[in-house]
Parts: structure tokens; sequence; C-alpha cells
């Protein structure tokens, strides 16, 4: 096989890596645009010669090379046939930083926002800083010549360059800066074209479609660096860059001016202009009501329905905020607000960030694509561009959010584009567009590259002789037409290779996907790719992707895993695969992408579904058994407790134990409770006696068995008190009775009746995580008719164990969505803290400030809502530390065998740091068992739950 073929032939020839596996040819075969193309292989060269080595055995064998960065491309132009080259994972250094000549010598792998961390030091930054700045490459930057909010003020990546080092298409080193002689013809290239370069190109700042040879004239310094940036990877393979850094501003305030609508903003860019700020972004009403119902409550706004974010700088905070004054007295605006409070100013720009991640759905929930995002007109045409743009979309019927660069001219917009009727209404709305756009002076592209989205629409933009001319510049180059081929110069039909055309439906067989239609096909295509999962989002309370974030490897990237799931609904791949095994294997099921990604991916639901119709069945893996039926096990072992524990001591006989059950040996096995909740709670008769129910008077045996004074809340006192359901899951009851004890004492304090479900029911999360879902289901079941009464008199179920709860939040009525108990269980479910704070009477304990560690368990963080708890503890007056990311144990994944090196060193990128700098003296709270665990094996830490750090205080 040629695949064969070439992974041998490049293996023999590089140091770097070389794949070319269905897997990873699936990761690798879009990136965040609409398009599918499967490379050959792919390669992870590790130095200038690994580069060369790629490209010369993709010469001798005709194959193409495509450079990609961080995939985050959404103009389809870092993908190719041929070999695809991530110069992310190797080539990533930062080689340099002179803080005097304020200029910084990198690698193509480096990501934006380290090269921001390594020149703030300075006082220094680099200028363009498009949204996806703490994942995007520089290499991928200068290919596309990116942009970002802050070009009005420091321009694009092309003005930055000084110094570019490549290797051009028959792989010859050049060095290119401001001499046209550096490549043979090109300076008779120029002078025989100088009246195009002139006349068609670089009109206005945003004219980003084409190569941008303009600056190859004379009047422009001759700057064949600056002239390479934009081609997108169709001229060169970048060894490194030496670009420009420009100084910190000193003071920054933001004004938010409010218009009757976004075009009406843009009417007035001028004035705003006028004013020379940094930074001019504009958003409309409806992007803001899709935050507010996808986030929740918005900082106030302006009066308007359209919005100028307008950032002013000045060497102190009263220059800049005289800036912001003198901005609100010169534009012709509804209504304004200064903002000099950073954090308020960063909860506004919040709303544009989230915007654009949200924006990839409709407002009324279609998902939107890219391929029409990034169109430009001469900022003065704006506005009148914006009121046609409208009718053109209403008169095609597609939809999508506004918002994006007003100061410069530059629209962002995904739209529900008609990419099922492709050719017909996707190619006329794309040819209607590019006419409009070009009516108005535009350019298709603003500042995203041209791609498979647009090359073939270069047509309607320029002229047969400008198009001829880039020809004739890609042929200098790369005459043998080896990079990137089908982008820009004889371009492939925009229509071609649509990764979303003509798939078919998934229907149901395990989850639902109530929100796609109950398709699966259209659930994991909502990852479009836009990478949010290779950032580390931790400084911002992100927890995805926990794997990718130990591995650095793409197949550990929740869009990895979508790709190759994609291949599965397009019938590339079975669901048997070793492809998808691989793929999944090092998911932790945490949930973070379904609350973290922008467009709601939920690998772990995938996980799951594709776990069952693999399995389904079939004979299952070990760890299914004695880990996805925990449950079963452990209502066994806890009427032996003493037993089970002596046996778990002996080092011989539980390493025997753990590998015949599919579990590393190197985990210790949690010591049960001697007595489970449910069985002090029935020796109590289900009543708490007077005194504290935590003591360990009361977990004492030998007082349970003799224990039966109902004390205050007998059955006769109690009769008419309201009643709460306290959620006993199968790790509070077997392994943590005194939290559950805890908890019932809290909500007794509040005059309610606690009960417990009579029946041993479980919420089935264990059969969830290793694909069991007719065993989940068959226990979820039982559970609606346990807690069906209760819930139908208005009761209210408080879940201890944040997995747990999130299964009767979440997975419940998605596994069940024809049973109306299921919606209406899910609905009645709370956390303790939501509970307690929904409770108008009750008032946290506040006593001196504490020191809290807190683990948030991921299920909290992307299912339940942390807020609660946050308010709760902040309310007490304790002086918090909240780790950021998955404790590493997740459930059953860091027990499995194979997953402990990793789970581990998931830990490392969060929790463990946190407890090693923590205070002796500081309490360490965590509510999930897992993390509990986690701590406890690897840190020597025990932690408490918040029930019994409530009663503590």
């Amino acid at each position: 096989m040629i695949e064969n073929r070439v992974v041998a032939g490049l293996r023999g020839r590089i140091a770097g890596e070389v794949d070319g596996s269905q897997r990873r040819r699936a990761e690798y075969s879009s990136d965040a645009s609409n398009y599918r193309v499967l490379p050959e292989a792919v390669v992870f060269p590790r130095d200038d010669e690994d580069v060369a080595a790629a490209l010369e055995f993709a010469g001798e064998n005709g194959l193409s090379v495509t450079a990609r960065g961080g995939g985050t491309s959404v103009a389809g132009n870092a993908i190719g046939t041929g070999l695809v080259l991530d110069f992310s994972r190797h080539m990533n250094r930062i080689i340099d930083i002179d803080p005097q000549a304020r200029v910084a010598h990198v690698q193509p792998g480096v990501v934006l926002s380290e090269l921001q961390r390594a020149a703030r030091p300075h006082g220094l930054r680099f200028g363009p800083d498009p949204s996806t700045q703490n994942r995007c490459t520089l290499g991928g930057m200068i290919g596309n010549n990116a942009c970002g909010p802050r070009a009005v003020a420091w321009g694009r990546t092309s003005d930055t360059v000084r110094e570019l080092r490549i290797l051009d298409g028959g792989c010859t080193e050049r060095r290119l800066s401001d001499d046209l002689s550096v490549l043979p013809g090109l300076a008779e290239f120029t002078m025989a074209n100088l009246a195009v370069l002139r006349t068609e190109l670089g009109r206005f700042d945003r004219q980003a479609s084409g190569y941008g040879l303009e600056h190859l004239l004379p009047e422009r310094g001759s700057a064949v660096a600056k002239a390479f940036v934009g081609t997108e990877g169709t001229c060169g393979l970048l060894l490194d860059a030496t670009v420009e850094l420009v100084p910190l501003p000193k003071s920054t305030v933001l004004t938010v001016l409010g218009y009757p609508d976004i075009a009406t903003a843009a009417d007035n860019v001028a004035a705003v202009m006028a004013t020379a700020p940094t930074a001019v972004e504009g958003i409309d009403a409806r992007l803001v009501d899709v935050v507010r119902t996808h986030r929740g409550a918005v900082p106030e706004l302006p009066r308007g329905g359209g919005w100028l974010f307008v950032e002013s700088a000045g060497e102190n905070k009263a220059d800049a905020l005289a800036r912001a004054e003198q901005l609100c007295r010169t534009v012709d605006a509804l209504d304004s607000r200064i903002v000099t409070d950073p954090v308020a100013a960063a909860a506004l720009w919040h709303i544009r960030a989230d915007g654009a991640g949200l924006a990839g759905r409709t407002a009324d929930g279609h998902p939107a694509w890219p391929g029409w995002e990034d169109a430009a007109v001469p900022p003065e045409r704006l506005g009148a561009y914006l009121r046609d743009f409208a009718d053109l979309t209403a008169e095609h019927g597609v939809d999508g959010l506004l918002y994006g660069h007003i100061g410069d001219g530059c629209i962002h917009v995904r739209l529900d584009l008609p990419i099922a009727d492709a050719p017909q209404r996707f190619r006329r709305f794309l040819f209607d567009a590019a006419e409009l756009v070009v009516s108005h002076g535009g350019s298709l592209s603003g500042e995203h590259g041209d791609g498979r989205a647009r090359s073939e629409l270069l047509s309607v933009m320029y002229s047969r002789t400008v198009l001829d001319v880039f020809a004739g510049y890609k042929a200098l180059f790369d005459p043998a037409n080896v990079l990137n081929p089908g982008v820009l110069i004889d371009p492939r039909p925009i229509d071609a290779d649509l990764r979303v055309a003509g798939i078919p439906a998934i229907p149901m067989a395990g989850f639902a996907f109530p929100h796609d239609h109950g398709d699966m096909s259209t659930a994991v295509h909502r990852c479009v790719g836009v990478g949010k999962c290779r950032a580390d989002t931790r400084a911002a309370g992100g927890f995805m992707c926990p794997s990718y974030l130990a591995t650095k490897d793409e197949k550990d990237s929740t869009r990895g895993r979508a790709r190759v799931l994609q291949e599965v609904v397009r019938g590339a791949l079975p669901w048997s695969s070793d492809a998808v095994a691989e793929s999944l294997d090092l998911c932790l099921s945490c949930k973070a992408c379904r609350s973290d990604c922008p467009a709601g991916v939920d690998v772990a639901t995938y996980k799951a579904e594709a776990l069952y119709r693999r399995y389904r069945r079939r004979p299952r893996p070990l760890d299914h058994y004695s880990l996805g039926w925990l449950p079963r096990w452990l209502a066994a072992a806890t009427r032996l407790p003493r037993a089970a524990n002596a046996i778990a001591e002996v080092a011989v006989l539980r390493r025997i134990g753990l590998r015949a059950a599919g579990i590393d040996p190197r985990r210790e096995v949690p010591r049960l409770a001697e007595r489970s909740f449910r069985r002090i709670w029935r020796d109590l008769g289900g009543e708490l006696p007077a005194g504290d129910p935590t003591g360990p008077e009361l977990m004492s045996a030998d007082l349970m068995a003799t224990t039966s004074a109902p004390g205050p809340t007998s059955a006769g006192s109690t009769a008419r008190l309201p009643e709460v359901m306290l959620w006993i899951d199968t790790f509070t009851d077997a392994f943590d009775p005194e939290i559950a004890l805890a908890a019932a004492q809290l909500l007794q304090s509040l005059g309610y009746r606690v009960r417990i479900p009579e029946r041993r029911v479980c919420c089935g999360l264990t059969w969830i995580s290793t694909g069991q879902l007719d065993g989940a289901r068959k226990r979820l079941r039982a559970t609606m008719t346990e807690l069906d009464a209760h819930v139908r008199a208005g009761g209210l179920v408080v879940g201890l164990e944040p997995s747990c709860t999130a299964v009767l939040r979440s997975d419940l009525p998605e596994l069940f969505p024809d049973d109306p108990r299921a919606a209406a269980t899910a609905r009645a479910v709370r956390t303790l803290a939501e509970f307690l704070t929904e409770q108008p009477d009750w008032r946290p304990p506040r006593h001196s400030p504490r020191t809290v560690v807190v683990q948030p368990h991921c299920h909290h963080h992307a299912i339940l809502g942390f807020d609660a708890d946050r308010r709760l503890l902040t309310t007490m007056g304790m002086n918090v530390t909240e780790i950021t990311g998955c404790c590493g144990l997740a459930g059953n994944f860091g027990m499995q065998r194979g997953h402990y090196d990793i789970s581990v060193a998931v830990a490392e990128n969060g929790m463990l740091p946190a407890l090693r700098g923590a205070e002796d003296e500081a309490v360490f709270l965590a509510d999930g068992f897992s993390c509990r665990t986690q701590a406890n094996q690897l840190a020597d830490r025990s932690a408490r739950h918040l029930a019994q750090f409530l009663l503590d205080q």
C-alpha cells in the first residue's frame, strides 16, 4: 500500500515521527474549515533537516506537502492529500527575544500566547492577536496574515515580519527580507508587473485575498518577507521567523458605544478611528442574546441593538480616560459606558469572546459554518455593505450572528450554509456573496486566507491578468506545485471535499442526542475544529482537555476524537476499528468538552455510545465487568467489609486480583467503611439522634447496634415537616458514610425530614462510562420508580457525589427521552450547595477566614455548575484556591490497566502542584470520591466534603 511505502520511506530519513495510520490520517483530515481531505501520512519534524527530508521525499514520490500549526484555519488551507507537516509538536521554540531591538526569533510551531507570556516581562507584546491566540501558531499566522482586534493599532502579521527563513518548493533554503535578488527571477517578475501590483493590490488594509504582492514594490521597500506572508503554505515551508514586538500599553480604558444596530455603528467608524483606539470590535444584539442564553447574565450594556467595544490607551489611567471621554463626545452613539475597572472590562470583552465561539450555532440553534466568515470592505463602505448583506442572506434563506473588527472593515459571521444542498444553493450563495463584497470594493477574506473556501472565488474579485500574476509568483517559489496545491492557484471547487455533505443520519441506539435531532452524525459534526481543546485554558477556569494537556497529541484532543468519529458515521471506519479504540482510550469522560468547547462537543457521551455500539451483545474487556459493575460488587463487599479490607491489604493478593480485573496493580484499593451508610441509617430507624451524628461514638459499631432513641426528630414530631430526599450513591454509601451523615444533619437543621431511597438504587454511572447502556437504563428505570412519588409531590433530591448527581441531571433524560419521569427527576435534583443556597432563611456559618483549597469535580464543573459552591465559600469569608482541571482518576479511567501514568500526568497539571504548594493548615475540599482518592493515593492528602466542612465551622 502507498501508505506503508510512504511511512517506511520517511522513517528511514527523518528523526521525527511519521504516522500513516487510519486514526492519524482521520485526525488531520480537516482543520477548522468545512473541508475533509485525507492525507497519506502526517509528519512531525524535529528540525530543519527533517523538513527538508520530508519535502525531498514528497518531490521524489509525487506527493504534496501541507504545513500545519494549530490546525485552526477556517478556510481549509492546513489540509492536503499528501504529507501534512505538523510543526507544533517539536519546532515550537522561542529562539530569542531581544528587548532592545524589540524583536523575537521564533520557530513556526510557537503558540502565540506563549510568545506573549515570554515578551510580557520585557514590557512587550506581539501586535496581532486573533481570538485563537491560545492555540494558533506563529507559522499559521504568517501563512494566513492573521490580524485580530488590535490590528487597528499595531497592524497585521505582515506588518511585523522582518525576516523569514524558508525552504522553497525545490527544497532550497532562502532567507527572505527586503532583497528581491534572494530568488532568481523575482526582481524581473516585479518590474514586469508594476502596473498590476500598484493598481489591483493593496487598495485597503484588509485586502487579504490572493497574494500580498504590493509589498514587492520599490516604494514599499521591496519587502519580500512581507509579500510571503499570507501565501498559505503555497510558496515555501517556514523554518523560523524574526518578528517585531510592540510596547505594552501603560494603561487602557474600555468604552462601549450603543447604536440602533450594527450597520449604524459601522457608519460611525470614521469618528471612532479618529481617536486612535487600540481596538474596535462590534457585536449585534442577536449575538448578545445567544451569549445570555448559553452563559447566563451578561454585564450591563448601553442602550442599543448594536455595540462597539473601543479600547483607548494612554500613558496613565487619566490619559486613557481622557481619550475615552473625548471619544464619547465626538461619536454619534445612542448611549455609552466607560469602564475603568479591569475586571469589569474583562467581563465585557468576554461577551465578544464567548459570542465568537457561540456563533457556531445560529440564533435558533442550527449549526453555522465558516466559508464566508471574514469578508472585508473599506471601512467607509461597511455600513452599506452590512445592509446589503442582510438583504442577501434573507434572499438566500441563510442566517448567522455578526461580530467583527469594525475598525478596519472586517466582519465575521458563521452561517447555516446549505451545505447539504451543495453544489446548487451552496455555490449560488457564495458566488452572490462574492459579487456583493466586490461591488463594495472589498475582499473575500480579511484575515483568514482563501484556502479551499474562497480560492475559486478569486476569479470574481480579480481579473485574469491578476490571477496570472499570482500563478507566476508561485511558480518562482514552487515550480513543481508541491506545496499545498488546490489553494489559491488552480483551486479546487468550493463545493469539493465538503466534510458534512452527503453524510447519512445515524439514529439513536443508546443516547437520544436531543440537541442534535436524535442524530449522532449531527452530534459528532458539532466539532468544526476551532481547537480550543488544544489550548491550556486552566488560567481562565477551563477543564478541557486533560489528556491532551498531558500528552500534547492531537489524538487526545476533543477535536481529534471527533474527527475519528466523523469518519465512523460517514462509513469510512467501523465502530470496532482499532482507530476508534485508540482515539477514545485516553478520554477521561470528564465531560469538560461539553461545557468548555464553544460548539458543545460531548466526547464522553460519544465514547459511551461508541462502546455501546461496539460491544453490544459481545464479550467485553475485563474492566468493563470489574469496574463497570462496581456497585454490584460493593453491595456484596459491604456485607463483610472487614474481610474485604483484610484481603486488599495483602499485597500479593491485591496485585493478583487487580491484574485479573483489568486494573493497574500500582493502584491501591480504597478501604471500605466499617458500616455502610444504609446500614447505619437502617439501625437508626431512618432518623438522626440528637447530638453530633458524625461523631466517632455514632460511627462505632458497638454503639450503632444498640442506638434506637430517635431524639427530637422522632416520627411523631416530624410527620408534618417537609421532606427532602438524600440520594445515597454507591461510593458515599460504601466508603464515606460520614459524608451522608453530615449532609443529613445539615438538612435536618433546616427543618426538613431527611429520607433516603428505601431500595438500593443506582444512577448507573459505571455502566454508562463503560458503554453498557442497557444495564444503565435498567438501573435508572428502577431509580425513577423509586423516586417517582417523591418527585411528583414536588420534593427535591440532593446528591452528594457530583458524578452520580450529574447522571441524574443530564444522562437520565438523554437515555429516556420519552419518559416524562426522567425530565421531572432531572429538574428535582440539586447539589448540596444549590439546595442550601436556595433556602431563604439559611446563612452559611462565618468564622475567622481559613485557607481552603478546593478541587471541583469535572462533572460538577461541566454539568452541575460550581457557582453555588463558589458563592457559598465566598460568603463564608474563606480564602479559596480553586484548582482548575481534572484530578486524573476520573472514575474508572485512572484505575484501568494502561492508564496509570496518564492519570498521574493529568494530576500533575493541576491538583498535585496545588496540594504541594498549599499551607499545611489549609483545608482540602473535594466532593468527588475520585478526587479524594487520587489526592490520598498520590499526595497522601485527605480531603473533606462540603457537608463535613460546613459542620466543622
